[in-house]
């Protein structure tokens, strides 16, 4: 199975200097089984899209893909048996790739129990956040998954505060919502979109109306720091990525009904 979700993401700065966008995206959803791809599309092989294992799971261009998914469940007595394995992300276009966030994903019965949210900066570092109950029941659209903060994203935005993960996975949409809070500050992200089958048609129609892929994604980014950076927004220095490559989530809250 691969989909194309020709989605949206949204950003919205809390705290007292305000700034909040809107943006165009595309996405591939793939199994681990997936053997059949569209002609404009193709795993470890150049292309006008492309997946490339060394881009997803694991250290930044050393990744392994499924492979260190797999590795990363089994650590954690995830029970492999019966479940499906997906990863969604931001393919390659042509030669760049950049992708802010991909997640890896475990489901059962096509309800996620736990995933990995792949956090990359525009600094060259990677730090991923895995997230489950710790029975590894289902993961509700109404649960909160909720991460320290241990890598910098932003220069305008401190390490520290949390993450809180909503996470909805469903037969026709993904809609995922992130929450970071540091006090008053923050952001609200969001990224939704229709799970469709990708087909060359519907990307070659995402490279025409979204041209250049994850460098387009780059541009905007940067666009982004120049708004913030011209409302006089402190900027933070990098400092070095944490240690170990992936944390756990610290708490998983429900909502009641």
């Amino acid at each position: 199975m691969i989909e194309h979700i020709q989605g949206q993401t949204t950003h919205a700065r809390r705290g007292a200097l305000k700034n909040a966008f809107r943006y165009s995206v595309d996405y591939i959803l793939c199994d681990s089984d997936a053997k059949e791809r569209p002609w404009l599309l193709s795993r470890n092989r150049f292309n006008l899209w492309s997946l490339w294992d060394r881009h997803n799971g694991g250290r930044r261009k050393a990744g392994s893909g499924f492979h260190w998914f797999r590795k990363e469940l089994t650590k954690r007595q995830f029970p492999l048996a019966g479940a499906r394995l997906l990863l969604l992300t931001q393919p390659s276009f042509l030669w760049f790739h950049f992708n802010p966030v991909s997640f890896w994903i475990a489901t059962r019965q096509g309800v996620p129990c736990a995933f990995i949210a792949e956090v990359n900066n525009t600094f060259g570092h990677r730090h991923c956040y895995f997230c489950a109950h710790d029975d590894f029941r289902p993961i509700a659209a109404s649960d909160t998954v909720t991460a320290t903060k241990l890598m910098h994203v932003s220069p305008f935005q401190k390490v520290a505060g949390q993450y809180r993960f909503k996470f909805a996975l469903s037969e026709d949409a993904i809609r995922i919502r992130i929450f970071y809070g540091n006090g008053e500050d923050g952001v609200i992200a969001t990224l939704s979109g229709a799970r469709r089958p990708a087909t060359s048609m519907s990307l070659f129609w995402a490279a025409f109306r979204r041209p250049f892929g994850a460098g387009r994604v780059v541009a905007l980014i940067h666009w982004q720091a120049v708004v913030l950076w011209w409302k006089r927004a402190p900027f933070l220095k990098a400092p070095p990525p944490p240690i170990a490559l992936v944390s756990n989530s610290s708490t998983v809250q429900e909502r009641r009904k």
